[in-house]
């Protein structure tokens, strides 16, 4: 009773409308009360078929108001009536809405029943708690995967980003931690995704027991870019609901470079200079602004615990959104082709990869265990070149020997399968067992 009242308060006591003045591209002006209007408010065109497109306002100018549509434009023509909104947009998520499959709209798309509508109305675009009365990051969160809970440990509301090119196992590593993290909630949102792998990742990677849990908003990168853009708004937004209600939240996001491209199409749509790789300013103000809403919450309350993949392009880690994204998280977990290549997943870099609640959230007795294996592994990536020529001699440098001997071992532990599953305090045991190891004398065991 409470969402339809709701509904009814947010009907317009008067209905604004304008008319459909030009078409450019997918941008409409549209003429009517400017006044009346604002950026970010919604516009209902009504097209020459019957139907209606739902549009955005992202700016104005010579008087007229400029739209971007949630649709394809097909059936707009000059004069069409635009009507105006009174809302910016708002959903009403539930307790049910776990287990369902949902596009940007919140609308179900797994042919399953119709969502209840919850009784509070959240909005899409809402504003990060301020930080002053923010709770402190909580204990470390089990992902599962052993290579990220000992050398890139996480804690609950934390917030990492997943650096990788294209192929190199980032949807892989994200259904390992959907399926395998300890927690009340995972919200997922796949932006831009491929329509084929959509399927594959709920019914494959995410399985049915992982679902139960879960929500899943869905925007493939055929879908406009208003969709693309609201569709990582909605999962955050949906994160945000069920932290306050005391839920531990692991909200997933793949790719933040998707979401980044859709608000670059919009900024370039409206007129915006391009600037790094034209990206025009407004992404990296959007940036911060979605991200900040990951991250604990009031104190005593829920968290969300953010993991945000970021697609670099031409597997360069400094390009502008990488470089961006880096300086806002806290934390990043590097993938690279050349670990792929020689056949070790996930191909996470652990030298290159940084944990900033490290070493603070790691219990002291495990600390110099974690200082020894990435010295081994550091010492062996310095040499490797020559060890692979056969230009190192045996027994030259000590500290080389012991690394190369417990390269073979270190290398399998950061190896894992998609079906297995590593607690923090077994990853440690392991990894204690292969630096004492190498630390003994030759011959003994």
């Amino acid at each position: 009773m409470k969402s339809l009242i709701a509904d009814i308060e947010a009907i317009d006591e008067v209905e604004v409308f304008g008319r459909v003045k030009a078409v450019r591209g997918l941008l409409l002006e549209i003429v009517g009360p400017v006044r009346e209007l604002r950026v970010g408010g919604r516009v209902k065109i009504e097209t020459g078929s019957g139907t209606s497109l739902e549009c955005e306002i992202i700016g104005f100018r010579d008087g007229h108001a400029l739209c971007l549509p949630f649709g394809p434009v097909e059936g707009v023509r000059l004069g069409c009536r635009a009507i105006f909104a009174g809302h910016d947009g708002a959903v009403y998520p539930a307790q049910n809405w776990l287990g369902r499959v949902i596009n940007a709209n919140g609308e179900p798309i797994d042919d399953g029943p119709p969502l209840r509508a919850g009784e509070d109305a959240r909005a899409l675009r809402a504003s990060p708690l301020p930080a002053h009365k923010r709770d402190r990051v909580g204990t470390p969160l089990d992902l599962g995967v052993r290579a990220l809970n000992s050398f890139t440990t996480v804690c609950k509301g934390q917030r990492l980003g997943i650096f990788a090119g294209s192929g190199v196992g980032k949807s892989v590593l994200m259904s390992m931690m959907a399926r395998n993290t300890q927690c009340d909630v995972a919200i997922i949102g796949l932006i831009g995704e491929r329509g084929r792998e959509v399927r594959e990742f709920v019914a494959d990677h995410l399985g049915e027991a992982g679902l139960k849990k879960a929500i899943v908003v869905v925007a493939t990168s055929d879908e406009p870019a208003l969709m693309r853009r609201q569709a990582a708004y909605l999962t955050l937004t949906l994160a945000e609901y069920f932290r306050d209600r005391g839920k531990d939240v692991l909200c997933m996001m793949d790719s933040l470079t998707r979401f980044a491209m859709a608000q670059r199409e919009i900024g370039l749509a409206i007129g915006e200079p391009p600037t790094a790789k034209g990206y025009p300013p407004t992404v990296f103000a959007e940036l911060p602004r979605l991200l900040e809403r990951a991250g604990p919450g009031l104190v005593n309350c829920g968290s969300v615990t953010g993991l945000f993949t970021v697609l670099v392009e031409g597997d360069d880690h400094n390009e502008p959104i990488a470089d961006a994204v880096r300086g806002i998280l806290d934390g990043h977990i590097v993938m690279e082709r050349a670990i792929a290549e020689r056949g070790r997943y996930p191909a996470v870099n652990v030298l290159r990869s940084v944990s900033r609640t490290m070493p603070a959230c790691v219990p002291e007795q495990v600390q110099p265990v974690l200082n020894k294996a990435r010295e081994y592994l550091s010492v062996y990536a310095d040499m490797e070149e020559l060890i692979r020529l056969g230009a190192y001699r045996k027994g030259s440098d000590p500290k080389v020997d012991r690394a190369i001997a417990v390269n073979p071992a270190l290398e399998a532990f950061l190896s894992q399968s998609q079906d297995e599953r590593t607690s923090i305090a077994e990853g440690y045991e392991l990894l204690s067992d292969i630096v004492e190891k190498a630390g003994a004398p030759e011959g003994t065991t």
